[in-house]
């Protein structure tokens, strides 16, 4: 699929981004089996500002809570918090919602976005691209089933160095390549901003 179709099919470039950059760079130990097991959920939100987002993931939550045949969700909105300093910001706001609706301990939520740069590195830096999306995403997170994962996993403190080796030995040059494969517009997301 060309990456001008992906433009309109937001899940559609999620998904070939989880098979080819978190799966096929083996960035988290845990997904595969989830991916094979249909267990992952995509959804596109059409939130346009960010009330309607928080809306969006409340339902997700309330979802994940009574069907736990689903084990994680993507929300992916395309449309919304576009830059990654508001991106950020808005971080703060679901934590918030978690709080409120009393899952936290049950559920957390993982940040995705097309220009994540972490505290401490610069906008180029490969390591951010373990947290690069084709679009802004919220992916949930059940603690439950991450916490066993993580006791299950032989030496899971050392997934992150070996991500940024990973990373870093491919350049930035080809992770923007393969991130760009995704969407056809992540020249317009933003520059990074405010570390995460």
């Amino acid at each position: 699929m060309s990456a001008s179709a992906h433009a309109t099919d937001p899940l559609q470039a999620t998904r070939q981004w989880v098979e080819t950059v978190v799966l096929g760079l083996e960035l988290c130990p845990f997904a595969q089996r989830e991916v094979d097991a249909g267990r992952v959920r995509y959804v596109h939100s059409r939130a346009a500002d960010a009330d309607a987002l928080l809306a969006d993931l409340q339902a997700e939550l309330q979802r994940l809570r009574e069907e736990p045949q689903i084990e994680t969700t993507l929300l992916v909105h395309p449309g919304l918090l576009r830059s990654f300093p508001a991106y950020n910001d808005f971080l703060d706001v679901a934590d918030a919602l978690l709080e409120a609706l009393d899952m936290v301990g049950e559920f957390q939520i993982a940040s995705f976005h097309p220009a994540y740069q972490f505290a401490g590195t610069q906008p180029e830096d490969a390591e951010n691209y373990s947290n690069r999306s084709p679009y802004p995403m919220l992916h949930i997170l059940r603690e439950a089933s991450l916490e066993a994962a993580i006791a299950a996993y032989p030496d899971v403190d050392a997934v992150p160095e070996r991500n940024i080796e990973r990373l870093r030995a491919l350049g930035t040059s080809a992770l923007r390549e393969m991130l760009a494969a995704s969407t056809a517009d992540d020249a317009t997301l933003g520059t990074p901003a405010k570390p995460r």
